[in-house]
């Protein structure tokens, strides 16, 4: 499975993950760093990524939309530091993984973890 960070993700949180067997780039490693959030929607969709993000405006494109794919894990968390964005993550990946084959929103919070089937 392939990851899409969006750029308001941390590039040491992409860095972790990657050393921790993820395959994951930052939208700027691969497109502007300005593109438009339908732009990497529609990216991520072409070339099988999972978008990764802490911006609200994807979930509301794919839910207007009527979008299928691509996936979408959105975190929700008060401290937004690197280390525990990314220990969060490694956390409930093992519980999300199977999900993100079949096109769905999950949203992560500091306790728990939502899952919508798309379309939404």
């Amino acid at each position: 499975m392939k990851f899409l960070a969006d750029m308001n993700i941390s590039p040491k949180t992409v860095q972790s993950l990657r050393q921790n067997g993820w395959d994951i780039v930052r939208v700027s490693d691969i497109l502007p760093a300005n593109a438009h959030d339908y732009f990497i929607l529609e990216f991520a969709r072409n070339n099988g990524y999972v978008i990764i993000t802490q911006d609200l405006d994807f979930s509301t494109i794919i839910a207007l939309e009527g979008y299928k794919y691509p996936s979408l894990i959105t975190i929700r968390v008060f401290n937004s530091d690197p280390d525990l964005v990314t220990k969060r993550l490694l956390d409930v990946f093992p519980e999300i993984d199977y999900n993100l084959c079949d096109g769905c929103v999950v949203i992560i919070e500091e306790i728990n973890i939502r899952i919508r089937k798309l379309p939404i």
